[in-house]
């Protein structure tokens, strides 16, 4: 098991990576889960994919992805959007409640947003909370290099599960809110602890 993560800059080093991160998003996502989200080419993608962004990639030897995740500064703009959270409570997005955070969203240098967290739907159970841990820990080392020290994320209401599990200390950031049939939250994944 290997972890990447891809920018705009290093993308051309690994070959299929990230258009087969995107591929498993949509096998995840859209066939899966059946969500209403844009794809192209049998790959899902949004706006919030551009050159500001960071992926982390779970992936075995031969390229085929496990998990993944996105990083986005809480800085960025592009156009009418910003970070998908942020643009969620401004209304900007119709399937994400407005209402998802207890206070404004934040927009500081030190804070990333983690979005498009997923594990492989074709991973094996007892595979699956080593990938994940994986993922969580590359996405701690990626957000620290990237001069995060916290990142917000939309995640599925049983964090609290297992977040213990992943050594990264998490607290609440809204309510808890039923996305798609899903109980998801909102949650800050503290990374300045470890900042060396």
């Amino acid at each position: 098991m290997q972890t990447t993560t891809l920018s705009f800059e290093n993308i051309h080093n690994h070959g299929e990576l990230f258009a087969n991160m995107l591929r498993a998003r949509r096998d995840l996502f859209i066939v899966h889960n059946k969500w209403n989200l844009p794809e192209a080419m049998g790959m899902e993608y949004d706006q919030y994919d551009t050159p500001a962004s960071r992926w982390v990639v779970v992936h075995d030897e031969l390229g085929r992805v496990l998990a993944g995740n996105r990083l986005t500064p809480t800085t960025t703009r592009c156009g009418i959007y910003s970070y998908m959270i942020r643009d969620a409570q401004r209304g900007l997005l119709e399937t994400i409640p407005s209402h998802l955070l207890y206070e404004e969203a934040p927009v500081a240098e030190n804070i990333w947003e983690s979005s498009r967290l997923f594990v492989s739907h074709d991973v094996p159970m007892a595979q699956r909370r080593a990938v994940h841990a994986k993922l969580v820990t590359e996405l701690g080392n990626a957000a620290r290099k990237l001069g995060a020290t916290s990142c917000l994320t939309l995640l599925n209401a049983n964090w609290p599960r297992w977040a213990g599990r992943v050594g990264v200390h998490m607290t609440a950031m809204g309510p808890v809110m039923n996305i798609e049939n899903v109980d998801n939250q909102v949650v800050s994944m503290d990374f300045s602890g470890t900042l060396h």
